[in-house]
């Protein structure tokens, strides 16, 4: 889709450049970039440095950065047209065994709008700074998420989880993982990315307190990419 779109617009000046927020590195990430095939600069960030920076807790999120290195839209969701996967899900609904079937459902019910965001994207690429979708910067700002004591708090937890992770110390990073969940529970990349790397076999051990459906479940579906504010 990102590849598609970079195709497009390239030869009109614009740029796509993709991360993969995960710790698991070059190692977990390469075989997606490779059968995407990008054209595009494909980055991996293991320490969710993009969180720290941009505001971004969820994926797939989008900035927009003019040719002066401003950002004019701060961390948003972004599905740049309609995803093949999620036209695929309710075929594959009946396939499924029933605790997939129940995953699979709650996605259903999240809300996205890809026509209207690519709407957006182009309105911006044909108009630059006249586009009617461009923020001010005081704009961006007001739009940013906070960032309070726990959130901070949150993404040094996180770090150090990293560290220890990556230096072959699984279990002493739990409790920070842990930890950055509980002090930035809308946080969803910290989630994710603890929750991915531990075992998925019956009767292993949750070591976390919560789980993706459970905590879907527990915001609604529907909330969990947050409307985009034209």
């Amino acid at each position: 889709m990102w590849q598609a779109l970079r195709t497009e617009l390239h030869p009109r000046g614009v740029e796509i450049v993709t991360v993969a927020l995960d710790t698991g590195g070059a190692d977990a990430v390469r075989p997606w970039i490779e059968a995407a095939n990008p054209e595009h600069p494909s980055l991996i960030d293991t320490a969710h440095i993009c969180d720290d920076l941009l505001g971004i807790v969820n994926v797939p999120n989008a900035v927009w950065i003019d040719e002066h290195g401003m950002i004019v839209r701060s961390a948003e969701p972004a599905w740049p047209g309609e995803t093949p996967m999620l036209g695929m899900l309710p075929a594959m609904v009946e396939n499924l065994p029933p605790e997939r079937r129940v995953v699979i459902d709650e996605i259903l019910k999240m809300k996205v709008d890809p026509a209207g965001y690519l709407e957006m994207l182009l309105d911006w690429v044909e108009k630059g700074a006249d586009s009617q979708y461009v923020l001010s910067p005081d704009q961006v700002i007001a739009r940013s998420l906070p960032r309070g004591d726990d959130e901070a708090r949150a993404a040094a937890h996180f770090e150090l989880g990293h560290h220890l992770y990556t230096g072959g110390h699984h279990d002493a990073a739990v409790p920070h993982w842990r930890e950055a969940h509980r002090l930035h529970p809308a946080n969803w990349t910290y989630k994710r990315q603890a929750w991915n790397l531990e075992p998925t076999e019956p009767g292993a051990p949750n070591r976390y307190e919560g789980d993706w459906l459970t905590d879907v479940r527990a915001i609604g579906a529907e909330n969990y990419y947050p409307a985009i504010v034209a």
